[in-house]
């Protein structure tokens, strides 16, 4: 496979997807599919609903030649596969691996012989080689390492991030023979400007990016910890890291809500594959534990404040501001503020969300919540909450909830301290 005879086909177009397909076709003709038919008439358009591709590059690719399509029919013509599609959990924390699964059918039935796949989506070590590459060989009737190969490049996209852009971070790779890992490599390095690091095997690459995310998880959940101690003794816990952050080896770790489809997830993956093995991961799961508690500490500690407020809890209306799992981004999947909206509500209190970076059809979609398209009046709310980092909810005039018995808790430690009440 020469590099100028390299066709590229993508699979899926999301958040991970659609960044790496406008970038390989700066440099190779190249193929974005996805299932999602209005996603991909989107994308023809010109227009990214994540925000992660401008509408400029979008249009630019557009017009070099780069096509997005559900029709399997026009990947065919490829020759390196690439897959990105989510790798969720169920509602008991374990792997699911079926859009891999369906994705891999999906390679199987277009894969030719001397062709290469890689797995970007993130997974537990030998879940490339043990789970996915098999369901190829079924549906395509070729064998592995002799009529097709394969590679694992975790993908290390960071949404809403406009610094830190796909070609701007190191990548990993990894490759099923030492030649097929140059090959991969290679391809990469053409159109990453950071670099790449070729990883001796495919397992070692998939490792290395589940504990990427659990390392964050671990240390996130930390400080939350911390900040859980703090809050009982009246310490102000961001004083306390920035005090400590004064050492030069100290972790500048801060507490919150940790959802999303990475660090909320990936920690369940290689404990899943733990398991297997006989062990049982405290560490890794004490931290999603922790984490996953915040949202209802979060409301507890309102109610709370509610309480020495005199204010009536049951039927008392209370804002929250973000429902998206992070600041200055739309991806609302897995989000922990979804978590105190849950928990006011076993308390009888009303609340209304107001968000102006999620997509009021998604959250009704994927919550049953109707939220709000406009800036609400704070004077008619008991209770504030500042769930998410926007940019837009610090610059927000919050004197208003303050003219009357409003309390405000600031889960993220961004507004003025003389306007709220309690932080994280």
């Amino acid at each position: 496979m020469n590099t100028k005879d390299i066709k590229i086909a993508v699979i899926g177009l999301g958040y991970v997807g659609l960044p790496l397909a406008r970038l390989f076709s700066t440099k190779y003709k190249t193929v974005g599919f996805d299932i999602n038919s209005h996603r991909v008439e989107m994308l023809m358009k010109g227009k990214d609903d994540t925000l992660e591709v401008s509408d400029e590059l979008l249009l630019d690719a557009l017009k070099n030649g780069f096509i997005c399509t559900t029709d399997v029919e026009k990947i065919k013509d490829c020759n390196f596969y690439i897959i990105t599609v989510p790798t969720p959990v169920d509602k008991n924390n374990r792997p699911d691996l079926s859009p891999l699964i369906k994705a891999s059918e999906t390679i199987g039935k277009v894969i030719k012989k001397g062709d290469i796949v890689v797995y970007e989506s993130t997974v537990y070590p030998g879940a490339t080689e043990d789970d996915c590459l098999p369901v190829v060989e079924k549906v395509s009737g070729l064998k592995f390492n002799v009529d097709f190969f394969a590679g694992y490049s975790p993908e290390r996209i960071n949404p809403g991030d406009k610094e830190h852009t796909v070609e701007k971070i190191k990548k990993i790779t990894s490759g099923s023979t030492p030649e097929i890992g140059q090959k991969v490599d290679a391809i990469y390095r053409s159109v990453i400007t950071a670099g790449t690091h070729l990883a001796p095997s495919i397992k070692v690459a998939e490792a290395a990016k589940v504990i990427e995310n659990s390392q964050r998880d671990i240390n996130i959940a930390f400080v939350n910890e911390l900040a859980k101690i703090f809050n009982l003794m009246g310490i102000d816990t961001n004083a306390v890291l920035e005090a400590a952050n004064s050492k030069w080896n100290f972790l500048p770790f801060k507490p919150g809500l940790v959802g999303g489809h990475c660090i909320g997830v990936d920690p369940f993956y290689l404990a899943h594959k733990a398991q297997e093995f006989g062990y049982h991961p405290e560490i890794i799961l004490a931290g999603r534990r922790m984490n996953d508690s915040m949202g209802k500490y979060v409301a507890t500690e309102v109610v709370k404040l509610m309480i020495k407020n005199s204010i009536r809890v049951k039927g008392a209306k209370a804002l929250m501001l973000g429902i998206t799992f992070k600041e200055n981004c739309p991806d609302i999947r897995n989000t922990k503020a979804i978590d105190i909206y849950n928990e006011l509500n076993e308390y009888e209190v009303g609340v209304d969300i107001y968000d102006p970076w999620a997509n009021p059809e998604e959250v009704q979609r994927e919550y049953g919540i109707t939220s709000l398209t406009q800036e609400p009046n704070l004077k008619n709310y008991n209770a504030l909450i500042v769930a998410v980092a926007h940019n837009e909810f610090q610059t927000m005039d919050l004197n208003s909830c303050k003219e009357h018995n409003c309390v405000i808790y600031d889960v993220k430690g961004v507004i003025n301290k003389d306007i709220s009440e309690a932080r994280l």
